[in-house]
């Protein structure tokens, strides 16, 4: 519900978002990927994935940890 409020609420507007939890951005036009200060990777959701940096290790992270808290809940 609150993800569907906020992607409403960026239509056509510019939009900085700055997440800890990926999905968040997912739909993103762009997204910047900053290790240290400096923009590392930049791109859409799947030119990242297909770049297999430092975006692409933090999703398969997160899936890992969403799978496994989902396998402990069962």
């Amino acid at each position: 519900i609150v993800q569907q409020a906020l992607e409403r609420a960026q239509t056509g507007r510019t939009c900085l978002s700055i997440a800890h939890r990926l999905s968040t951005i997912r739909n993103s036009e762009k997204i910047a990927v900053v290790v240290h200060g400096k923009v590392s990777e930049e791109g859409t959701h799947d030119d990242l994935i297909q770049k297999d940096g430092t975006y692409s290790k933090l999703i398969m992270a997160e899936q890992r940890m969403v799978n496994s808290k989902q396998s402990e809940g069962q």
